[in-house]
């Protein structure tokens, strides 16, 4: 057990895939042990899965949320009955952590008791993979054991960076949704290499791999637009088909595609 997390528990509110991905990391890599995880979901299939991890799984909230930190892992359409569920089990004094998409911590406080120590997260589904990347703000009153704390629960699977709440709408856009446009392109692809006559299979272990091994060219430090240059010989193959992209527009519309999830996570958050 990582030794910040020494004699704590975690409690999980909402037992869906992201949950699911962040429990199984904190297992995996031993930040907790299965036994000090309470989770409440109302599906009896979803607590199902987190007892076969060895995690307590609950049908009443009261015992996953009165924990020292309790994952909130709701949508933001269910968050006010969920929050009214779980209210009077959270401590005074414990750490919420929320996932939940485009709701504010100024938002979140409304719905609990005053002075509830709050952290916004936005995690991306690679978690599921162990390559997630998760941003997290802090609210009032969250020290710097709180978010070590927080932070290992997350680089259980991939990469965490503090932001300011400020920047988590844009980060929801990019890094959040950011999978799926990834995902599209891949079909994109797939689709346009079987248009050009290959086999189903080949296009798509062809678009597998060199989307993987391009990404791992950029882990390694490069910085894009010098690996696009340094794979674009003039007047060649690869120069003809950028010259499409920027003929159609891709820098603009990817632009228009983020700002656009962008305020959407914002409007989520005024819904919620």
């Amino acid at each position: 057990m990582n030794s910040d997390w020494a004699g704590k528990r975690l409690g999980v509110i909402g037992a869906g895939n992201m949950a699911e991905a962040i429990v199984r990391g904190v297992i995996d890599s031993g930040v907790l042990a299965a036994e000090a995880i309470h989770v409440y979901d109302p599906l009896p299939e979803r607590r199902d899965i987190f007892s076969g991890l060895g995690c307590h799984a609950y049908p009443e909230p009261a015992q996953a949320a009165g924990r020292e930190f309790v994952l909130l892992a709701v949508k933001p359409q269910s968050l006010r009955q969920a929050m009214a569920e779980v209210k009077t089990f959270l401590s005074a004094d414990a750490v919420l952590l929320s996932i939940v998409a485009g709701v504010s911590i100024n938002s979140l406080a409304n719905l609990v008791t005053p002075g509830l120590r709050l952290v916004r997260i936005m995690p991306n589904t690679p978690l599921l993979v162990g390559q997630g990347m998760t941003s997290l703000a802090r609210g009032a009153g969250v020290g710097e054991a709180d978010m070590r704390r927080a932070t290992s629960l997350f680089a259980a699977a991939g990469q965490v960076v503090e932001v300011k709440e400020s920047d988590l709408d844009a980060v929801t856009a990019l890094s959040g949704s950011g999978p799926a446009y990834l995902f599209a392109f891949a079909e994109a692809l797939e689709a346009a290499g079987q248009g050009l006559g290959l086999s189903p299979d080949l296009a798509r272990q062809l678009t597998v791999q060199t989307l993987r091994g391009a990404s791992e060219m950029l882990a390694r430090g490069g910085e894009a637009s010098e690996l696009r240059e340094r794979v674009t010989s003039r007047g060649g193959t690869t120069a003809a088909a950028l010259a499409v992209f920027r003929e159609r527009g891709l820098a603009d519309l990817v632009q228009a595609a983020l700002t656009a999830s962008r305020d959407r996570s914002v409007e989520l958050g005024r819904e919620a």
